[in-house]
């Protein structure tokens, strides 16, 4: 696959000019190929390996191999535009890895060749269609997954809507709108594999991705598939008829033979039950409801919380506001990014679209950089001597590496790198990326407070320990209803049993997190132990759900098949294993609290999987992990 704007005409002057910017390991498995050179691959022009999430754009090369990698790219790019031909089109299997291990400067394992070939292109997923039909499917959402559902709906030929609560698209990201919000993980990864961008920064801010997912809205058409302004209220299945009812909070009802739910984790803010919280006199609200008009210019602000959003929001308005008073129950783990506040400039763009191949190796050397290769380190040696503070030699390393930025960054402040230095192992909370927060908390108006908030006073915040700031502004930067899946909806199965009762409050299940016993016909996204707590960008989960459910649908169509639900055993043993890997790693070090796990400390929200495994897992759907039965009418009546 080649990008379609490479065909322009060739440009040597500006082209020699854009390599001047571009990423050298990136270009090695270009150059091999466009030319099936397999000096390419060799010394001296194979790259050092990245440090931890560096882009590593020099390649640890000498200034003089830096040059030959530039000047033999422009004449094979000269040549591929002139010829029109390429030496090495589609490379699968073990040359791909190789070349991808020459790229990132480390074996990559065999076993990531057929997901690297589908995503670069090199071996598209075949696209099932189904027969013509009248299967309905109702979808839940219109955010990242529910987008991506109606897309893959559309080209299987099944009829859909996508009922979704707010005015537009973008779920999260159209909430979401407090200062300094964005993405941690890099855009062109956080991006879908079949709609590439020319992101501004490597990092997009909250309005790029907003208007991303707009552009691939109108550029997919799916608003005409679209109820906006519609909340879901209930879901009832009616076992008889093989359907769903939907009800929305205006009393509508809908039905359909299908539901498809993207709600996502990040949708229902949580807002601590901290007293006073009525009674304070001024502006205090959640982040994810942060007021447009808001002016905080010479204010005194609180707040409250130090994770994700917090990170975010802190540097943006340290500036801005008279005094900034931070209360911090745990502190969190910080990786530095060579590149996060660095603008993609003309020329980067130039090499994504003229030269061959650029884009997807771009991207490969991404995915592989921040996905499953940290994953082994969050193993549990249970033989390591360190246990508190790390998990084995490599966490330890890496604990050290964070420990030395942090130092640095706070250098000449001990009391700041006290209270900002974590005692529990890296990576035991989602990690976080340095925004600006270090230099944020050395600012002379900046005050971090060690305490988790006992309640709200008229005036301001009480710490536990009795610490008191009067403030004019409060922000609940405390996260969202993480455990609570398809909260507030309703949703009966068979016999009515509603699936919260199922669950509990706060220990969801299902196979794959995507399909779960006594509910048929009803399958999630975003669901239970499939968010990535290991890195990587969860868009790449949600092609893997999406893909998993249209499989299923079709074959659903193929054979006549009215309802699938998931065997009571099939998720049984899914669950035996997703606890069980979950019991080897960090997440349920006893260190810390996070978000991923429920109070009885079951971890819930996060994958223990590699991506690479749970890509090959939900490969395709196995009806004998199903009880089915034979449509009772036709299907959609």
């Amino acid at each position: 696959m080649i990008d379609a704007g490479a065909a322009a005409p060739f440009d040597r002057d500006r082209l020699t000019a854009a390599l001047e910017h571009a990423n050298l390991p990136t270009l090695v498995p270009v150059l091999h190929q466009l030319t099936g050179e397999r000096r390419w691959l060799e010394a001296p022009f194979r790259p050092t390996r990245s440090r931890g999430m560096d882009d590593n754009d020099g390649g640890g090369f000498a200034p003089e191999v830096a040059a030959q990698i530039r000047a033999a790219t422009v004449d094979a790019v000269a040549a591929w535009a002139q010829e029109g031909t390429v030496a090495v089109p589609a490379p699968v299997g073990a040359p791909l890895v190789e070349m991808l291990s020459v790229a990132v400067g480390e074996t990559v394992p065999a076993e990531f060749a057929a997901m690297l070939a589908e995503d670069m292109g090199f071996a598209p997923e075949a696209v099932r269609t189904a027969p013509a039909n009248d299967l309905s499917v109702i979808v839940i959402g219109a955010g990242v997954s529910g987008m991506l559902a109606a897309i893959k709906l559309a080209e299987a030929g099944i009829d859909h809507v996508v009922l979704e609560k707010n005015d537009d698209v973008g779920g999260t990201w159209l909430e979401n709108s407090y200062p300094g919000a964005g993405v941690d993980t890099q855009s062109h990864l956080y991006s879908y594999s079949f709609a590439p961008r020319a992101w501004s920064t490597h990092f997009g801010k909250r309005d790029e991705v907003l208007q991303y997912l707009r552009d691939v809205a109108d550029d997919h058409g799916l608003r005409s598939r679209i109820r906006f302004d519609t909340e879901v209220a209930a879901a009832d299945y009616d076992e008889h008829r093989q359907r769903w009812t939907v009800r929305t909070t205006a009393g509508e009802e809908l039905t359909a033979d299908v539901v498809i739910t993207a709600t996502g984790q990040l949708n229902r803010p949580k807002v601590p039950p901290l007293p006073g919280l009525e009674a304070f006199r001024g502006p205090i609200f959640h982040t994810a409801h942060w007021p447009a008009d808001l002016d905080l210019t010479g204010k005194r602000v609180a707040v409250i919380g130090t994770g994700a959003s917090a990170m975010q929001v802190v540097p943006a308005i340290a500036a801005d506001v008279a005094r900034l008073t931070v209360f911090q129950r745990s502190p969190q783990w910080v990786a530095a990014n060579d590149v996060y506040f660095t603008a993609i400039g003309d020329a980067v763009h130039h090499l994504m679209d003229r030269v061959p191949f650029y884009r997807q190796w771009y991207r490969a050397r991404l995915a592989w950089n921040i996905n499953d290769r940290v994953h082994p380190s969050l193993q549990v040696d249970p033989e390591w001597e360190h246990p508190r503070q790390s998990v084995n030699a490599v966490n330890d390393a890496h604990r050290r590496v964070f420990t030395r930025y942090l130092e640095s960054e706070l250098d000449g402040r001990p009391d700041l790198i006290e209270k900002a230095l974590p005692a529990y192992p890296p990576f035991g909370k989602r990690m976080l990326l340095d925004n600006g927060w270090y230099a944020a908390l050395r600012r002379d108006n900046v005050e971090l407070i060690t305490e988790a908030v006992a309640a709200i006073t008229p005036t301001g915040v009480r710490g536990v320990a009795g610490t008191v700031r009067d403030v004019d502004v409060v922000v609940l930067a405390t996260g969202f209803e993480t455990h609570k899946f398809l909260h507030p909806v309703d949703v009966r199965g068979r016999a009515g049993r509603e699936i919260h009762d199922v669950w509990g409050p706060e220990d969801a299940t299902a196979h794959l997190g995507i399909t779960t016993p006594g509910f048929p016909n009803l399958f999630l996204t975003c669901g239970p132990g499939t968010v990535l707590g290991h890195g990587g960008s969860y868009i790449t989960i949600a092609e893997c759900q999406v893909r998993y459910i249209v499989d299923l649908l079709v074959t659903m169509i193929e054979n006549g098949i009215g309802a699938v639900e998931c065997r009571p055993e099939v998720e049984d043993e899914y669950v035996r294993r997703h606890d069980a890997a979950h019991a080897r790693m960090i997440w349920t070090h006893p260190g810390m609290d996070n978000w991923y796990r429920n109070d009885a400390g079951r971890v819930v929200s996060t994958l223990p999987w590699r991506i690479v495994d749970y890509w090959g897992m939900t490969r395709a759907a196995d009806l004998a992990d199903f009880t089915t039965e034979p449509a009772r009418a036709p299907t959609g009546s």
